[in-house]
């Protein structure tokens, strides 16, 4: 099944080795493996039939390359969000541009301040929105995102997190019903009509892969999660993201899919 055509990337820059992280003791992040594991990254979406657009690195935010949290792409409109992490929150301006490439004016709607949302708080699963209330996406980020929604005829649900940075930190929707969940989402009611595929608590980092037209990009170096999604019956790609590991960072925060 094809679903997406399009993604959007952007380079990681020099300074993402001072980027936000919640996990000091793994270090700080190698800027030329960080490169390399990006370059496998574009590769491994090249091979999911869908066309990458990279945009240029941005050296005045460190976290600039996480494009998934400035913006978030439906079927029917795009949403420039208001992240709610101070240092990132100008990111919001400068994925407008290529998100106009693809949408037109009255596509794009706008989350306003004191709204926080961030996309990485943000689960599509068909045309319903699953959204996380974190520290970076706040009660009135929610109401005007499920406000947007409605206006398109989607719908939207708020899930309230206690441990994670963001929802998609620990659950992620792989298409065909099926749902990989780690620590706080193994027992959420919200996911109980799903087939949910429990990842170990030592591999929990990996509950992040994505599926791109029926391959699910996985992350290198947990095979009790690589071995789950291949008996789902999933074709399956590995890449490397020790890098972005260092900064709250996964495969989902790295691209926008559409």
């Amino acid at each position: 099944m094809k679903k997406f055509s399009h993604v959007i990337v952007r380079r990681p820059c020099r300074a993402m080795v001072d980027g936000i992280t919640s996990a000091p003791e793994l270090g700080k992040p190698d800027y030329e493996l960080a490169l390399k594991e990006h370059d496998d990254y574009i590769a491994a979406l090249k091979q999911c039939d869908v066309d990458v657009t990279v945009l240029e690195a941005d050296e005045r935010y460190p976290d600039s390359c996480f494009v998934e949290d400035p913006a978030l792409i439906t079927r029917k409109c795009a949403i420039i969000t208001n992240p709610g992490a101070a240092s990132r929150n100008g990111e919001k301006n400068e994925i407008i541009g290529a998100v106009k490439k693809f949408f037109s004016d009255d596509q794009i709607e706008y989350i306003q301040s004191p709204g926080t949302l961030e996309g990485g708080d943000v689960m599509m699963v068909g045309d319903h929105f699953y959204v996380g209330r974190s520290a970076r996406t706040n009660e009135e980020g929610i109401r005007q995102l499920t406000e947007i929604l409605a206006k398109y005829g989607m719908t939207c649900s708020e899930v309230p997190l206690y441990k994670v940075l963001h929802l998609k930190t620990g659950v992620n929707y792989l298409e065909d019903n099926n749902m990989l969940v780690s620590g706080e989402f193994v027992e959420k009611p919200e996911f109980e009509k799903y087939n949910k595929v429990v990842i170990p608590e030592e591999e929990a980092y990996a509950a992040n892969c994505i599926w791109v037209n029926d391959t699910v990009i996985v992350p290198a170096g947990y095979p009790a999660v690589l071995k789950a999604v291949q008996d789902l019956g999933y074709k399956t790609l590995l890449v490397d993201t020790s890098e972005y590991r260092k900064l709250d960072g996964g495969l989902s925060c790295l691209s926008l899919r559409f």
